[in-house]
């Protein structure tokens, strides 16, 4: 197998602000397994050539030549061409974090040239910062661009996705076939030079193509294409997101005049029982989950032996060869949780593969990929972490789970508080009673920054119908514990879940609206339920209440499938009303408005209370239970005494402040034993103590220690930072 050289391809399109990981796992498990694997995102690539002044004036050339055609807008911004091939250049290093120093220059007037988007935009609130309001006008700068060049030279072309509609419910591959039939466009050609170099840099046995997105599969498919023309026997692999869950049933065999083969769920199994074959140790019968052609039919093997690897075995992703600093930050949106998707990169990392729910009807929760659930080791973790910030000089880590278990991320937390290791980090959880205020404290701790989670219908009826296992005034106290640590909370939201009302959906609006405006969330999306094949209500839907009516399967993706609710359909209306809500709500705006005013057509008015989170965040109560299997956790520095007769004053540095208290002699002294076993870096071996163990070891004993936790003392040192978790 060390002959082998693969080249794994990140197609275009998805983020511009880091690379998506999926080529980062594989050539990280490749490379631990001594195998030649180099990686690259044509789609950065092809972004940075066509910002670039050469690439903008080929471009303009194009436009030029359908002058005639052109909408005014079109126009408009060809006369300013001068200007664009001027400025971008300035723009791209600026949005790179290269040359922060150009922020005031580009907010001079008529430095940038003003487009359709800069319409109306012509102000900021004067809390914007300056280097924000710069990313913002440079943003809108390459967005008009990339409109143009949509509009006139590459209609598939966007900013975050590519010929995604393409892919969209595409039961055929008729319309992949139909596009691919059609010359390159200019932002293809872009992609397809990126191409060459790295085939010819890296002249591959194998290519690997990583479909996370619909809007990845277009991209793929052409670079799939120009290497069959280029080199016919190189063999070419195609997996990812996608893949895992569209193609799944795929039966055209045109698929493979473009590829050799189509692995699903996680790769490395796949990806390395596939090298093997290509070595000539494993027989094509004997491949993993993988798709290949045979005699002009589809085949699919799958080797029963060939296990999974555990997440002890996979290696650590690595970022060489794609290049970080190329990237560009895109800020849309001044809202600071919204911006984490948009600026900057984040080194990505698992804490556990699958998910340990898997219970959510909407979900596909019985695919392998979900269904598999493992903990990555928590040293193994660690050790990724570090290995990470050596290779990048990053210090940002974005964990990528379904959903995060709390019990491993109490575990990572303490891991990094004990070696000392300085990172900021966010990911994915469920919202479960078990992120108690405490917990949130000691993940705030461990340098957690934001959370995201699914909310979804935000009404009781309907998350019992998901199972979810959550209840919105649960999901509101997880919220607040977040909240009140200082971090962050995004919030997934659907509406048109089978059953759901119009009243509901204005409930659940009405909830998101009282959220929002108590900041128990930064952020949150609505996105329109869709029946999926492989979820519960898609491989049982009339237990569910909806009839499946299309598309008819024609032999390649089957995901999204259209489905009539039995209590009637969602109109389309409803949908841009919640859009338009969310917009605003996101920069502060109309959080006190009436939820109905948001939309174009007449709505019930909510039933939820206005003091609804009100009242629920007052009723809240914090009670230490001496019953429970809490470990006692200090997130602060070590105490100082005072001795005053009878009595000991300590201060307790805590994580932002002091606070002081005075105890008597046994008092003070049983504390500062508990603090010094607390503290996490004073912890090599031994375990936590106890709530149970320590406060019997109280003076006076269990009975004198609950009186003691009704006192001012210990609420002062409980706010200083001592935990319970």
């Amino acid at each position: 197998m060390s002959a082998q050289r693969v080249l794994l391809l990140i197609p275009p399109l998805t983020q511009l602000n880091t690379p998506y990981p999926s080529t980062a796992y594989l050539t990280g498990f490749l490379r631990s397994r001594a195998i030649a694997a180099e990686q690259a995102d044509l789609g950065i690539e092809m972004v940075r050539k066509l910002f670039s002044r050469a690439g903008l004036t080929r471009v303009f050339a194009e436009v030029r030549r359908e002058y005639d055609m052109l909408p005014p807008e079109a126009v408009a911004m060809l006369s300013m061409e001068q200007s664009y091939l001027d400025q971008i250049d300035t723009v791209v290093s600026f949005l790179q974090g290269k040359n922060p120093s150009a922020a005031d220059t580009l907010l001079q007037r008529g430095a940038l040239p003003r487009g359709p988007r800069f319409r109306g935009k012509t102000r900021f609130a004067r809390s914007v910062p300056v280097q924000d309001r710069a990313k913002q006008w440079a943003t809108l700068y390459l967005e008009d661009l990339a409109d143009l060049v949509q509009a006139t030279v590459s209609p598939y072309f966007s900013l975050s996705r590519y010929a995604e509609h393409i892919a969209r419910s595409a039961s055929s591959f008729d319309g992949i076939m139909a596009a691919l039939e059609e010359a390159p466009t200019l932002t293809d050609e872009f992609m397809l030079d990126s191409l060459q170099t790295h085939l010819d840099r890296v002249n591959p046995t194998l290519v690997g193509l990583s479909v996370p997105f619909p809007g990845n599969l277009y991209g793929a498919f052409r670079i799939a294409q120009a290497i069959k023309r280029q080199r016919p026997a190189l063999p070419i692999a195609l997996g990812g997101g996608y893949v895992n869950t569209e193609l799944r049933r795929v039966t055209d065999p045109r698929v493979f005049d473009h590829v050799d083969f189509i692995t699903l769920d996680d790769g490395e199994r796949p990806l390395l029982s596939l090298i093997e074959h290509l070595s000539g140790s494993r027989p094509r019968t004997t491949l993993c989950r993988t798709f290949y052609r045979e005699n002009g039919r589809v085949r699919f093997a799958d080797d029963p032996s060939a296990h999974d690897f555990s997440m002890s075995d996979v290696g650590c992703p690595t970022y060489q060869g794609l290049a970080l600093d190329r990237y560009v930050t895109i800020l849309d949106s001044t809202n600071p949780m919204h911006r984490l998707w948009s600026e900057r990169h984040w080194n990505k990392l698992t804490v556990a593969h699958g998910c340990y729910w898997k219970q959510c009807t909407f979900c596909d929760v019985g695919l392998n990929y979900i269904q598999r659930y493992e903990m990555t080791p928590t040293d193994r973790l660690v050790r990724q972490i570090e290995q990470l910030i050596a290779e990048t000089g990053r210090r940002e880590f974005h964990f990528v789970d379904e959903a995060a278990p709390p019990a491993a991320l109490k575990s990572l937390a303490l891991a990094l508080l004990e070696r000392g290791i300085d990172i900021s980090w966010w990911g994915n959880i469920r919202f479960e009673e078990a992120f108690s205020p405490d917990l949130c404290r000691l993940l705030a701790a461990s340098g957690c920054i934001a959370v995201t989670a699914g909310l979804e219908a935000a009404s009781d009826r309907l998350l019992d119908k998901m199972k979810k296992g959550i209840t919105v005034d649960h999901t509101a106290l997880v919220a607040a514990a977040f909240r009140d640590a200082g971090i962050l909370v995004h919030a997934y939201l659907m509406y048109g879940f089978p059953s759901e009302t119009i009243q509901e959906t204005m409930d659940a609006l009405e909830r998101v609206r009282q959220l929002m405006a108590a900041d128990l969330i930064q952020s949150a999306f609505w996105h329109r339920f869709t029946t999926t094949a492989h979820s519960p209500i898609g491989l049982n839907p009339a237990a569910h209440g909806v009839r499946i009516i299309g598309p008819e399967f024609k032999g390649f993706a089957e995901n999204d499938l259209v489905h009539k609710d039995r209590i009637g359909d969602t109109p389309g209306w409803l949908g841009e009303g919640l859009r338009r809500s969310m917009l605003n709500f996101l920069e502060g705006r109309g959080l006190d408005m009436d939820v109905r005013l948001w939309f174009d057509h007449p709505t019930p008015k909510p039933k939820v209370a206005s003091s609804w989170i009100r009242r629920l965040l007052k009723d809240r109560t914090v009670v230490d239970d001496i019953t429970a299997v809490r470990r006692f956790v200090w997130l602060g520095d070590t105490p100082a005494s005072t001795t005053s007769g009878h009595t000991i004053s300590l201060m307790l540095p805590g994580r932002k402040s002091s606070y002081a208290v005075t105890l008597d002699h046994q008092e003070a002294t049983w504390l500062e034993e508990l603090i010094a076993q607390s503290t996490p870096r004073n912890r090599p071996s031994r375990a936590y103590p106890l709530l149970r163990s320590a406060t019997a070891d109280f003076p006076g004993g269990i009975r004198q220690f609950e009186q003691f936790i009704d006192t001012p003392s210990w609420k002062t040192i409980r706010c200083a930072g001592l935990l319970l978790v």
